[in-house]
């Protein structure tokens, strides 16, 4: 198969949708697909087997590093030289309208897949008149779509109540390898506790941004002084929360990956992830695989697999003391904590990356199946009609004839 991809969003920011776009790239080049890529510029010429087309685009207020690329590129040289069968549109917002533009142009199917709730974001940053407004030019942008997708059956059933049609979901994965309980690191565990390993460690892993409410541990430190807190990741909010959990028992250590990572996610005790706009939570899978309990609010896309009181516990999702009286019982009862720790990782396992993508190329070759066929039938249609319409004009030419009586 054929995809021309336009990304919003990707490499060198790092967040939820790049990485699905990694592991999905991946899973195209192994399975012999042919992709094209195109994404703001700063992102790498290539990824995989992907060769990319950067384009030029403006910073985000809210987010600089977020690149909004405007829809004015004329780009019907380059796709009609690779061909696309489907143009796939990630996170459509701008850049988006220029992929729609030319699937018409070219008559070439198209799917679009959401992954961010930026009209929750809207209330959040303190503008919730433009909750409704953003509501509704999403879904202008997703009605042009064949299929449209999202991450999670939470997500699915919240763009259905604001009106998206033809939504199905792209659940995602996670690499079993890269996060492992057996990549636990004692030096890393010593660094993040201040050098008191044996206190009990809480893990947060994300952006450093006001939606994710990383503020609310602070009341989880105060309330539990044995507990310790590490807090991986950078964002627009990093100085702000240095701020707020200084004098604390917190370590900041910025943006990790590779072998750091994986050793941090597997050398805590707890994940704790306090916010509640999750289309989908990758960062709560990947701490489930490395054997961590997930504490998370009960609104979101992680739904879909953190389990209260299986693999996970959840607390009420605007409730602070529900938070800590959740982390306070989990820190309190070994025996409880590590009986989660296995389920989350067992339900981990379960859930991989080329399951998760070979079932959404397959669902682009029933979509294409189905176009030809109504090719075909509009065809035979069309053929039915000129025939009978050659048979109406011979009668028409053969004139009248009485009819003969013996």
């Amino acid at each position: 198969m054929r995809i021309a991809i336009f990304a919003e969003t990707f490499l060198p920011k790092w967040d939820g949708v790049a990485n699905t776009l990694c592991y999905y790239l991946d899973y195209l080049a192994r399975s012999g697909h042919a992709s094209l890529m195109f994404a703001p510029k700063g992102a790498p010429s290539s990824y995989a087997n992907t060769p990319i087309r950067t384009l030029p685009g403006l910073p985000f207020p809210f987010y600089p590093t977020l690149k909004l690329v405007p829809p004015v590129f004329d780009l019907t040289n380059e796709l009609r030289a690779f061909r696309p069968q489907i143009i796939q549109l990630i996170n459509p917002a701008v850049m988006s309208w220029m992929g729609l533009r030319h699937a018409k142009q070219l008559q070439t199917p198209v799917v679009a897949s959401y992954h961010t709730d930026l009209p929750g974001y809207a209330v959040r940053y303190g503008m919730p008149l433009f909750e409704k407004l953003l509501w509704r030019y999403f879904r202008s942008l997703h009605d042009q779509a064949d299929l449209n997708y999202c991450p999670s059956v939470y997500t699915k059933q919240q763009l259905e109540a604001h009106g998206f049609q033809r939504v199905h979901v792209w659940s995602h994965g996670v690499d079993c390898e890269r996060f492992s309980p057996r990549h636990y690191d004692s030096v890393w565990r010593e660094h993040l506790t201040g050098g008191h390993p044996d206190s009990p460690l809480l893990l947060y892993v994300g952006r450093l941004a006001s939606e994710k409410r990383v503020e609310m541990l602070r009341e989880v430190l105060t309330a539990l002084p044995q507990a310790r807190l590490a807090i991986v990741g950078d964002g627009p909010e990093r100085a702000n929360l240095e701020k707020v959990f200084a004098g604390t028992k917190t370590v900041f250590t910025g943006y990790l990956q590779g072998y750091d990572l994986s050793a941090v996610y597997a050398s805590a005790d707890l994940f704790v992830f306090p916010s509640s706009s999750e289309t989908f939570g990758n960062v709560m899978l990947e701490a489930m695989a490395a054997g961590l309990p997930v504490v998370a609010p009960d609104a979101g896309g992680h739904l879909d697999f953190v389990v209260d009181g299986k693999n996970g516990a959840l607390f009420h999702a605007h409730e602070q003391d529900d938070l800590v009286r959740v982390v306070r019982e989990l820190l309190d009862n070994l025996a409880w904590r590590d009986t989660l720790a296995n389920q989350a990782n067992a339900s981990a396992l379960a859930r991989s990356w080329d399951s998760a993508n070979e079932q959404l190329v397959a669902e682009f070759e029933a979509l294409l199946a189905t176009r030809r066929q109504a090719s075909a039938d509009r065809f035979l249609k069309l053929r039915s009609r000129y025939i009978s319409a050659l048979h109406n004009q011979a009668d028409f030419q053969g004139g009248y004839a009485p009819r003969q009586h013996s």
